[in-house]
């Protein structure tokens, strides 16, 4: 039986790795991602630094339910706490009632964000003492970190448009999330995290 030169070993270990990086590019790319938490907005729920499993391909399939936590790009407005529409978002000063941001900038921002789905599409979302009010009910949220009663912890009501998704941290008093900037529409959403990985304690699905 031959023996396999050494030039041809080398070149088979090369064709390995370049197979098995091409594999896992193909995987980040389509289907999981891992994604590390930047900030302390998802606070108790998750911390700095933690590190989880991010399912691009089930958003896909099916639509973020009330209650998901997703990795999206947020609109340009984000970078800058600008909603779409002038006259809202808590920090507008205007007449009447202080309200969420109902429509978000046209463009998406470059960043990633991880927060928690609050609304869908067709909802009417407002905020009481920093618990979502949905369609006129206020949600049980025993996840959440309370807001502490800035002046964004109690907001009027706006719809989300259709297509859309209002996200809100779980660190009530420390999220930068939709109520400054507007929901995200769909196509900006890369996937759901399901799975925590690191640290080893963490470990488990969300």
């Amino acid at each position: 039986m031959k023996r396999k030169s050494g030039a041809g070993s080398l070149l088979e270990l090369v064709l390995v790795v370049a197979v098995a990086l091409g594999i896992a590019l193909v995987v980040q790319a389509f289907v999981v991602k891992p994604y590390r938490i930047p900030s302390g907005s998802m606070e108790p729920t998750l911390a700095v630094g933690e590190r989880v499993i991010v399912n691009r391909i089930g958003n896909r399939f099916g639509a973020p339910g009330v209650g998901d936590i997703v990795v999206f790009h947020p609109p340009r407005g984000a970078d800058t706490n600008e909603c779409g529409n002038a006259g809202q978002g808590p920090f507008y000063e205007g007449p009447g009632s202080r309200r969420p941001c109902d429509r978000p900038t046209a463009t998406r921002s470059d960043q990633n964000f991880i927060k928690r789905v609050v609304g869908l599409p067709g909802d009417r979302i407002a905020v009481r003492d920093g618990h979502v009010v949905r369609n006129g009910v206020e949600q049980r949220e025993p996840y959440i970190r309370a807001c502490g009663g800035g002046p964004d912890c109690n907001l009027g009501a706006v719809t989300v448009p259709p297509g859309h998704y209002f996200m809100m941290g779980d660190n009530r008093g420390a999220s930068d999330d939709s109520r400054y900037w507007g929901p995200v529409p769909r196509s900006w959403i890369i996937g759901d995290a399901f799975f925590s990985y690191w640290p080893p304690k963490q470990f488990g699905l969300l």
